[in-house]
C-alpha cells in the first residue's frame, strides 16, 4: 500500500474541486510515478486520460485502489476490488454504520480480511510516502511536500492538514490519516516508518489503542533504535462497573493507560498541538541534549520581564535551569554591560551596543560550560523594520561553535517573522514557537537523553501462590471473605483476612487480622491480636468503608472493644474484621486496574480519605521494576511528605518500592481474574510499609454463548378424514 506502483483511483472525476479531480491531481505528483488508472463509469476519458467503465476493468490487479465514492457504493466497490484483486485501499468516506444496516464498517473490514487487502481508513485523508515518493491523498497538500526524519501517524485529518501546511522546522519520511482503523493500524504504519532508514521522529497523534500488542512492539522497537516518540493523546479509557466501585480505576480512567503506556516506552507525551510542533522541530534538529554532567538548559534575554517569565514557568513546568560554573560567569562578566548579573537565565540588553557579539558570546560561553545541555535564545523574532538581523546571525554563529543543541525560544507565535524563522530553520537551528511550549520542547529533549534506554522487562512465570490463589478466586464465597470452598465465583468485593494472605503471599506485609461474626468472637479476635485495635465492618457490599462509619480506631481495651462491636452491628450488621492498630505514617494507595487494550495498569496515589480529593496518581503499566517504582513515588507531590518534611521522619522508601514490584507479581499472575484490586491505605513510615485495608472485584467469567437457533419443531400432520391430501398440498403448519 504504501509503496503501490499501479494505482486505481475509483470515483475519478472531472469535476473541479471534487474529491475525485483532487485525488487525480494528488497521484499524478507522486514522484515514483506509479501507473494510474482511472475509473468512473460516467466518462470515457478525463483530460484526455482513458476512464475505465469499472475496477473490473483495470488490466493488471493494482498494489492500491482509491475509494472516492458514496458511502452506500463502499461495499460493492471494495467487495469489487478484493476480486479483481487490489492489494490495498483507501477509503475516503466515513463509512456511516446508519442504525438498521447492518453494520457497514463491520462488513468492509471482513471483506479486506478476508482478502488480505491492507486498508487506510475509512474516514481518512490518506497517506503520503515522502521517502518513497507516493501521494495517495484525496485533498491538496503542499508539493513539494518538505522531506526530513518525522513520520507521523494520527487519527485525524485535521491535524494531518494542519501539520503538513505548518511551514516549520522539519519534514516528514511518512505522514498517515489512518482515520477508523477498519483493518490496517496505528501499529502498521509505524512499524513500517521505523523500516525507513530516513525516519528518526516517530509523531503519533491517537485517540484509541487499536492494536495494544502491535503498539507495544513499535513503541519497543523505537526505544531500542534510539527514535524518539512524540504521543499526543485524547480521550479516556473505557471503563466497567468494576471501575466504579474500586478507587484505583476511577483514578486510572481519565488516561491512565496512555500515561502507562508512555512510561514504560520512554514516550514522550504532549498536552497540545504547540507542543507537539516544538518538540518534533527540537527533535528532527538531530542534536540532542547533552548527557551528565549537564544538569539543565539555559537561556539568554532581551528583556529583563521576559527572563523572568520564563523562569516562573520553568519552575511551574519542572524544566530545570543549569548552574553555572565560576569560568562560565567570569566570562560572561567580561562582556556584559553594568549592572547585569552573569546568571542563569540571563539578561544580556544593556545599552544595545554590539549586539551580535555580545549575544553570541553570552550563547557560546554558556554552551560550553560541562552542566549546561541546551541552550536557547530567549527573543521574540519579532520583523525588525530597520533590517537589523543580529539576533539571527548571533545564534546562527553560537550554533556553528558547538555540537549542543541551541534554538530560539520566541514569546509570541504571531510575532515571529517569517523570513527569520525560516533562515534560521534552514540552518537547522529550531524556532520554538512559544515560551511554554518551547520550555516543555525543552523538557522533553532533557527527559530523552537522561531516561534509562532498556524497555519493561518481560514478567516473571507464575509459582506455586498464582496457582493455588486462582483456584480460591475461583471458590471464594459469592460477596464475602475468601473463606472455604463453595460452588461458583466470586460475585462482588473480596476482602477480609484471606485478602490480607493473598497481599502477603506477594510480599505486601499487611496488618495481623481476624474475623468475627459474633460480640464474643470480636472480644476474642482482639484479645489474640493485642490491644489497641480497630474495628471495621466486613458485611458483603460495603466497599469503602469509612464512607458509612464503618471503622472504629484506637480501641485501647474490651470495654471500648465491644462497645464499638455493638455499634457496627446494630448500624451494618454483624461482620467485621478486629486489626492490629498500624502506627502512625504517610497514608498512599495502590491498586491494580483493568484497562480493556493493556491489561493490567498499577496505579499509585495519595490514600486514606485524601485518595480522591488530591485526585493525583502515577499508572505503570505491569511488570514494574523496582527503579520504575522508585521513580513513579519520587513524582508524587506526595513525595516531599515521604521524605520527611519540617521534622518528621522520612518514609521507607525501598519497602514501598517492594509493595509496589510486589503487587505487579500479583497484577502479572491474577490480573486475567481480577477485575480492581486496592490497598487502601498503605501506611508508611520509617519502619517500612504496611497494608492496613483492602479491596479485591474478582472478574466474572464471561456468560456462555446462547446455544445457536434451532428450527422449529415439524408439526404433525392431523390425521386423515377420509382420504389423504393430494401430494402437491402441504400439511397444515408447513411452509
Amino acid at each position: 500500500m504504501l509503496e503501490a506502483r499501479s494505482v486505481a483511483l475509483v470515483g475519478a472525476s472531472a469535476r473541479p474541486g471534487s474529491l475525485g479531480a483532487r485525488m487525480i491531481a494528488e497521484v499524478a505528483r507522486s514522484p515514483s510515478r506509479p501507473r494510474i488508472y482511472l475509473v468512473n463509469p460516467r466518462y470515457r476519458d478525463i483530460n484526455g486520460v482513458p476512464c475505465l467503465p469499472a475496477l473490473a476493468d483495470v488490466p493488471e490487479p493494482v498494489d492500491l485502489a482509491l475509494l472516492a465514492v458514496p458511502d452506500c457504493a463502499l461495499e460493492a466497490q471494495l467487495g469489487t476490488a478484493a476480486r479483481h484483486p487490489a492489494r490495498s485501499a483507501v477509503i475516503f468516506g466515513s463509512a456511516y454504520d446508519a442504525p438498521g444496516t447492518g453494520g457497514l464498517r463491520n462488513r468492509l473490514a471482513a471483506i479486506a480480511r478476508d482478502a488480505g487487502m491492507a486498508v487506510c481508513g475509512a474516514g481518512c485523508m490518506g497517506f503520503v510516502n515522502v521517502a518513497r515518493g507516493l501521494r495517495a491523498v484525496g485533498y491538496l497538500e503542499p508539493d513539494p511536500l518538505p522531506a526530513g526524519p518525522v513520520a507521523l501517524v494520527t487519527h485525524s485529518g485535521s491535524v494531518f492538514s494542519a501539520l503538513l501546511r505548518a511551514r516549520r522546522g522539519f519534514g516528514f519520511t511518512l505522514a498517515v490519516s489512518s482515520g477508523q482503523e477498519l483493518v490496517t493500524t496505528a501499529a502498521d504504519y509505524a512499524r513500517y516508518a521505523l523500516s525507513l532508514p530516513q525516519t528518526r521522529v516517530l509523531a503519533l497523534v491517537l485517540e484509541a489503542i487499536r492494536d495494544a500488542a502491535g503498539l507495544r512492539a513499535v513503541l519497543a522497537g523505537a526505544l531500542a533504535a534510539d527514535v524518539p516518540v512524540v504521543l499526543l493523546s485524547v480521550g479516556a479509557s473505557e471503563a466497567g462497573q468494576a471501575l466504579v466501585t474500586a478507587h484505583s480505576g476511577a483514578l486510572a480512567a481519565a488516561d491512565g493507560a496512555w500515561e502507562a503506556l508512555a512510561g514504560a516506552y520512554g514516550v514522550h507525551r504532549v498536552r497540545d498541538l504547540a507542543e507537539l510542533a516544538d518538540t518534533l522541530e527540537l527533535f528532527a534538529s538531530g542534536r540532542r541534549a547533552a548527557p551528565a554532567p549537564a544538569t539543565g538548559v539555559a537561556t539568554v534575554h532581551d528583556s529583563g520581564l521576559e527572563r523572568v517569565h520564563a523562569a516562573d514557568l520553568a519552575a511551574e513546568l519542572g524544566v530545570p535551569f543549569a548552574p553555572l560554573a565560576g569560568a562560565t560567569r567570569d566570562r560572561l562578566a567580561a562582556v556584559l554591560d553594568p549592572g547585569l548579573a552573569p546568571a542563569n537565565p540571563l539578561d544580556v540588553w544593556g545599552t544595545g551596543r554590539d549586539t551580535e557579539p555580545l549575544f553570541t558570546e553570552c550563547l557560546s560561553a554558556l554552551a560550553d560550560d560541562p552542566e549546561v545541555a541546551a541552550v536557547a535564545l530567549a527573543i521574540d523574532l519579532v520583523p525588525e523594520f530597520d533590517g537589523d538581523d543580529a539576533y539571527p546571525r548571533a545564534v546562527l554563529a553560537a550554533a556553528a561553535g558547538t555540537p549542543k543543541p541551541v534554538a530560539v525560544l520566541a514569546g509570541l507565535a504571531a510575532s515571529v517573522d517569517p523570513d527569520a524563522a525560516a533562515r534560521l530553520r534552514a540552518a537547522r537551528v529550531p524556532v520554538l514557537e512559544g515560551t511554554r511550549s518551547g520550555l516543555l520542547a525543552l523538557r522533553h529533549l532533557l527527559d530523552h537523553a537522561w531516561r534509562p534506554p532498556q524497555p519493561p522487562p518481560a514478567p516473571d512465570p507464575p509459582g506455586a501462590a498464582a496457582a493455588r490463589w486462582r483456584r480460591r478466586l475461583a471458590q471464594g464465597r459469592p460477596g464475602g471473605p475468601l473463606s472455604g470452598p463453595v460452588s461458583g465465583p466470586v460475585s462482588g468485593p473480596v476482602s477480609g483476612t484471606a485478602l490480607f494472605g493473598l497481599l502477603r503471599d506477594y510480599g505486601i506485609p499487611a496488618v495481623r487480622a481476624r474475623a468475627a461474626r459474633t460480640r464474643a468472637a470480636a472480644l476474642d479476635a482482639a484479645a489474640a491480636v493485642g490491644y489497641p485495635v480497630v474495628l471495621k465492618t466486613d458485611e458483603p457490599g460495603i466497599a469503602h468503608k469509612s464512607d458509612v462509619g464503618g471503622v472504629r480506631l484506637g480501641l485501647g481495651d474490651p470495654a471500648a472493644a465491644g462497645a464499638a462491636y455493638d455499634d457496627l452491628a446494630a448500624r451494618l450488621g454483624p461482620r467485621v474484621l478486629v486489626c492490629e492498630e498500624a502506627a502512625a505514617g504517610t497514608e498512599l494507595a495502590l491498586g491494580i486496574t483493568q484497562d480493556p487494550a493493556l491489561g493490567s495498569l498499577l496505579v499509585i496515589s495519595a490514600g486514606g480519605v485524601l485518595i480522591e480529593i488530591f485526585a493525583e496518581r502515577a499508572v505503570l503499566l505491569a511488570p514494574v521494576t523496582r527503579p520504575a517504582a522508585l521513580a513513579a513515588l519520587r513524582r508524587l507531590r506526595l513525595a516531599p511528605v515521604l521524605a520527611g518534611t519540617r521534622g518528621q521522619p522520612a518514609a521507607d522508601l525501598d519497602a514501598i518500592a517492594d509493595a509496589v514490584t510486589g503487587l505487579s507479581h500479583l497484577a502479572c499472575d491474577l490480573g486475567d481474574v481480577i477485575e480492581a484490586l486496592d490497598i487502601n491505605p498503605l501506611i508508611c513510615s520509617s519502619a517500612g510499609a504496611l497494608a492496613v485495608d483492602a479491596l479485591l472485584i474478582p472478574r466474572l467469567p464471561p456468560p456462555p454463548s446462547p446455544p445457536p437457533p434451532q428450527p422449529p419443531p415439524h408439526p404433525t400432520p392431523p390425521p386423515p378424514r377420509q382420504s389423504p391430501p393430494p401430494p402437491t398440498q402441504a400439511p397444515t403448519g408447513v411452509s
